[in-house]
C-alpha cells in the first residue's frame, strides 16, 4: 500500500467552524452530525484519524485559512475577517488550534517542522507497526491560505517559529495579490512579501493566485514554489476561471521543479458541475495528474492536494471515495494507464517527501 501524502485539507477551520473532532472516525462524525446543520453547510466529512491509518495517509499539509468577510457564506461562518488586524487573530487561532490538537493528542497528530522532524515521522510510518498499536500519528505541515494573516512582512519570523513552512498569498484577492474571482497583479506589498519568504525559506504556494500574479511571483520569488491544490485549465473546456493552472503557469511551475497537487473538487475537475449533479468518476483525477506527467515528461511534478472538508463533502467529490481511505484506488487507476510502481509512488507521496526533504530547516 502506497504511502500517500495530502497537500491541503482545512483542518483547522473545520475544527472552530463546526467542532470536528479528527481523532474521530469519519463515519463516528457523520453520525454526530446528522440532524446538524453542519452537513448542510460542508457536506458530510471524509476524514478520520483511522482512515488515515487504513489509507496510509502519513503527511497532510493542514491550513490556515479564513475568509474575508465580502466573500462570507453566512452568519454560521466564523472564521472570516473584516480588517487585517482581525484576520491575523483568525489565523493565530486556528495556529494554536494545531498545536493544541498534537499537544494533546500525540499518538494521533504531530507538527513536523524540522528535516530531523521528517526523518524520524517517515522512518516511523515506513516500519512495521508496533505490536498492539492501532495506528501512527498523522504529520501536519502548516501552510497559510492567504496571506492577510500576516500583518507586516518583519512579522513572517514569528509565524516561523510557530511552526508556518508554506504560505499562499491569495485565496481571494488581498493586499498582496489578484487571487480567485478577483484578478489583479502582485502588488508592491506583495513583492515584499516574497523578499521576506525567501529570505527565511517559505515554500511559496502559487494555488488561488491570479494567473498574472502567480507568474510575476514566480519572476520576483527566488525560493522553493509549489501548487499544493490546483488544477490544469486545459482539461476544464469553457472554465473562466482564474482559478485554474494557465499552461504558461504550468510550464513555469515545471521549469522551477514544482509540485502540482490535483484537487479533487467535482467542478475543478468537470466544468460545468454544480452541487447535486452526478458525482464525476475518480478516473478523472488520473486524467489531471496525468496531464502534469505528460506535460514534464515525467511523473516527478504530479501529486495530490485533496481539499478534503474544505467545503468539499463527501458529495462533492468523485465517485469511489466515501472517505480518504478511499485514496488507495488510485494506484490501480495509475497503473492502467501505464505508470510504474516507483512513479505511482511519486505521485501518492513521493514527490511531496522530496520537496519537504529539501524545503525543511535542518
Amino acid at each position: 500500500m502506497k504511502l500517500i501524502v495530502d497537500a491541503h485539507e482545512d483542518l483547522a477551520w473545520n475544527m472552530l467552524s463546526f467542532g470536528r473532532n479528527y481523532t474521530c472516525s469519519a463515519l463516528e462524525t457523520r453520525k454526530m452530525e446528522q440532524g446538524s446543520p453542519t452537513p448542510e453547510k460542508n457536506g458530510e466529512t471524509l476524514l478520520g484519524w483511522p482512515e488515515y491509518q487504513r489509507g496510509n495517509v502519513a503527511i497532510v499539509f493542514s491550513t490556515l485559512f479564513a475568509s474575508p468577510r465580502r466573500r462570507q457564506m453566512g452568519a454560521w461562518e466564523t472564521e472570516s475577517y473584516a480588517s487585517v488586524e482581525e484576520a491575523h487573530q483568525r489565523y493565530a487561532a486556528q495556529l494554536e488550534a494545531y498545536q493544541r490538537l498534537a499537544g494533546e493528542n500525540s499518538a494521533f497528530f504531530r507538527i513536523l517542522q524540522t528535516q530531523a522532524d521528517l526523518k524520524k515521522h517517515l522512518a516511523e510510518w515506513r516500519s512495521p507497526l508496533p505490536e498492539g498499536a492501532s495506528g501512527r500519528p498523522v504529520g501536519l505541515v502548516i501552510l497559510m491560505e492567504g496571506g492577510e494573516g500576516v500583518r507586516e512582512p518583519g512579522e513572517l519570523s514569528w509565524w516561523w517559529q510557530q511552526g508556518l513552512r508554506i504560505l499562499g498569498p491569495a485565496w481571494a484577492g488581498t493586499r498582496f495579490c489578484g487571487g480567485t474571482r478577483e484578478p489583479g497583479p502582485l502588488t508592491r506589498d506583495g513583492e515584499a512579501l516574497l523578499a521576506e519568504m525567501a529570505a527565511i525559506g517559505f515554500t511559496l504556494d502559487i494555488s488561488h493566485m491570479d494567473p498574472l500574479a502567480a507568474l510575476q511571483a514566480l519572476e520576483h520569488y527566488d525560493g522553493a514554489v509549489i501548487a499544493s491544490h490546483a488544477n490544469p485549465l486545459a482539461l476544464l473546456a469553457g472554465s473562466e476561471s482564474n482559478r485554474h493552472l494557465t499552461e504558461p503557469l504550468i510550464e513555469r511551475l515545471l521549469e522551477r521543479d514544482a509540485v502540482i497537487g490535483a484537487v479533487f473538487y467535482n467542478a475543478f475537475l468537470r466544468a460545468g458541475w454544480k452541487s447535486g449533479d452526478a458525482r464525476v468518476p475518480l478516473e478523472r483525477v488520473v486524467e489531471h495528474m496525468d496531464y502534469i506527467c505528460q506535460k514534464a515528461g515525467d511523473a516527478r511534478h504530479a501529486a495530490m492536494g485533496t481539499d478534503f472538508d474544505g467545503g468539499l463533502g463527501r458529495a462533492h467529490v468523485p465517485e469511489d471515495l466515501d472517505t480518504i481511505a478511499d485514496l488507495q484506488k488510485l494506484p490501480n487507476l495509475l497503473a492502467g494507464r501505464g505508470y510504474s510502481d516507483a512513479d505511482i509512488g511519486l505521485m501518492m507521496g513521493g514527490n511531496w517527501i522530496r520537496h519537504l526533504e529539501r524545503t525543511l530547516p535542518a
